[in-house]
């Protein structure tokens, strides 16, 4: 009578990790899917598909390219977790961004005067 229900404790937790399992997967799909419409990469494989009129082939060449970068990136993303202080790795981060930032606002301005 007067012990805990442990049963219900772990079923809770599952449900954490079950819901925590979902909202990762989902907001990682979601952000890729939509950085990856559109760009260099899609029109390259639509180009190669059109091109070669082997449209499977292309795709499975795409996929493992885009599963290949994406484990690279998980990698390198995982060590970057395990070696470098989350303050730091964000600063770093930001940095890079702005510059990147600067330079193509600066490369953009600079071909606009050109033209």
């Amino acid at each position: 009578m007067g012990q805990p229900d442990l049963n219900s404790k772990e079923e809770s937790c599952d449900l954490n990790d079950s819901s925590a399992f979902i909202t990762i997967l989902i907001t990682s799909f979601s952000t890729i899917f939509l950085a990856e419409l559109g760009d260099k990469t899609q029109l390259a494989t639509l180009i190669l598909s059109a091109q070669s009129g082997r449209p499977l082939i292309i795709f499975i060449g795409a996929a493992l390219a885009l599963v290949s970068t994406s484990l690279l990136g998980v990698l390198i993303g995982r060590w970057i977790a395990n070696n470098l202080p989350r303050q730091r790795f964000t600063v770093v981060s930001g940095i890079i961004m702005i510059s990147l930032g600067i330079y193509l606002v600066t490369q953009g301005l600079i071909d606009f005067i050109q033209n």
